[in-house]
């Protein structure tokens, strides 16, 4: 058990490093729409998902800016629980363990808000943000790059679970 704790927090940081570039690089939300016996799939890209778009009109939802913070400030508290135990203070032990507690929260946090960027999106954007959108029945889906993203920002969180407990109770 020692050494996974010893490891622990560099897997949950590796984890929500690789969360935060799926969620940069890959679309957040796509659209397919039937038109006759031709169907036509659209996508936003994980930047536009984030921040929006100013050149396409596209609003920036909630749910992937908010996201996108807690996974950055789950990064930096991940480095700084990864960092203070190698200073080898016994006072810093139980901050650790409290950024290590808020970085867990934040990367929990941050994989559910991935789950409902669609919802998000289509309430930002409306329900006709796409060319054929309006024109044909289609539907939204949350980009697969996004859905793994958010796998591992929730599989970071329950990781780093057991070392901020040891971190914050003192026992290691």
């Amino acid at each position: 058990m020692k050494k996974f704790l010893k490891y622990a927090g560099a897997i949950s940081l590796l984890l929500a490093v690789a969360s935060l570039v799926l969620m940069m690089a890959t679309p957040s939300v796509t659209y397919t729409s039937n038109v006759g016996n031709y169907t036509n799939t659209s996508s936003v890209s994980g930047v536009v998902g984030i921040f929006g778009g100013t050149d396409a009109g596209y609003a920036a939802p909630w749910a992937g800016l908010i996201g996108w913070i807690l996974l950055l400030v789950a990064v930096l508290l991940l480095v700084l629980g990864v960092l203070i135990p190698i200073l080898k203070k016994s006072s810093l032990t139980k901050f650790a363990g409290l950024i290590n507690i808020c970085a867990v929260a934040c990367l929990i946090v941050a994989g559910v808000f991935m789950f409902i960027e669609k919802s998000a999106w289509v309430a930002a954007n409306g329900d006709g943000s796409f060319s054929l959108g309006s024109l044909a029945s289609g539907s939204y889906a949350v980009g697969a790059g996004w859905i793994i993203a958010g796998i591992l920002s929730i599989a970071g969180g329950v990781i780093a679970i057991l070392p901020a407990a040891a971190d914050f109770l003192g026992k290691k």
